[in-house]
């Protein structure tokens, strides 16, 4: 009899485990504005987006994990389905497009912002102009006589991938050029190392690290003369939004999940006005330059009288 009267109070206590159980589970599940996610980033943009994670993560109840590579690193993954979502400075080319299709998963590409290639040398060197057609013959193995050696982050990265086919070649030349891992490596070696120009990210630029402040003290940024323009122009935001330096290039989150989640989210608020204001503190070109209110007080009437 004591057994027979307890059964009711423990299938009670059973369905009352599983119902919150149940929602406990349904709460964790990922949406746009929670739950957890892993976004594959450029390292040539990772101050930037170590900014934007850091805000989305304090507003909403969501964990976002950031994977840190160069873009042939990060597009291998990518199609390997370590993540869905990845920031890149290119859209997705016709063959990555093809294999997206076969999988039925139509890409979400949202355009964020416009970063840039930015050239710099040692301050010693006394010099901060640099004709992009010096660069480029360089990189053809072509004679000219302005530029000694290149200075790359990564074989794999985007800088090189951009400048190849600006220059119209598979691969960088062996001879004259040098490649490290990170951008940081660029900054250090230029600043060591006089007659070198390095190709960086802009955005490391206006956002180091903390153990790069002193070395971005000692290089300059060079002012770039493009190959169908007679002015050298600063990679400054200014003219980007100009659209006179000739070495801009868009950025894009390209989510690739196939259903409303962390991807969706991150990429509407980086997109949005808090996510475009942390572009524009960074440095860099926004796509919608967020709106300032201006407020004019004007004297009141009986203020005036009495004056």
């Amino acid at each position: 009899m004591k057994n027979f009267a307890t059964r009711p109070y423990v299938l009670i206590l059973f369905i009352f485990l599983l119902f919150f159980g149940c929602k406990k589970s349904e709460g964790e599940k990922e949406s746009i504005l929670k739950g957890t996610a892993t976004i594959l980033v450029d390292e040539t943009l990772k101050p930037l987006l170590e900014d934007e994670i850091t805000i989305f993560q304090n507003g909403y109840n969501a964990k976002i994990l950031m994977e840190v590579r160069s873009e042939k690193e990060l597009m291998q993954a990518f199609l390997r389905d370590t993540s869905r979502i990845v920031v890149l400075s290119r859209k997705l080319n016709e063959e990555e497009s093809k294999y997206f299709e076969q999988l039925k998963i139509k890409p979400k590409t949202t355009i964020i912002g416009t970063d840039a290639i930015a050239f710099i040398s040692s301050k010693s060197t006394n010099d901060s102009l640099v004709a992009l057609k010096d660069i480029i013959l360089f990189m053809q193995g072509k004679p000219q006589t302005r530029v000694k050696g290149l200075v790359f982050d990564n074989p794999n990265s985007s800088t090189v991938r951009y400048m190849n086919e600006l220059a119209g070649i598979k691969e960088i030349p062996s001879e004259g050029v040098y490649s490290f891992k990170f951008n940081k490596d660029v900054v250090k070696f230029v600043a060591e190392n006089d007659g070198m120009i390095g190709v960086v990210g802009l955005n490391w630029l206006y956002q180091p690290s903390p153990d790069m402040k002193d070395l971005i003290k000692k290089i300059n940024v060079l002012s770039v003369k493009g190959e169908s323009s007679a002015a050298y122009v600063a990679p400054t935001q200014n003219n980007l939004a100009e659209g006179t330096y000739p070495l801009a290039r868009d950025l894009y989150i390209i989510n690739c999940q196939g259903y409303s989640g962390l991807g969706m989210g991150f990429a509407s608020f980086v997109a949005g006005d808090i996510g475009q204001r942390i572009i524009l503190k960074a440095g860099l070109l926004p796509v919608r330059v967020p709106p300032r209110k201006v407020i004019f007080k004007t004297k009141s009437k009986k203020k005036n009288e009495n004056e």
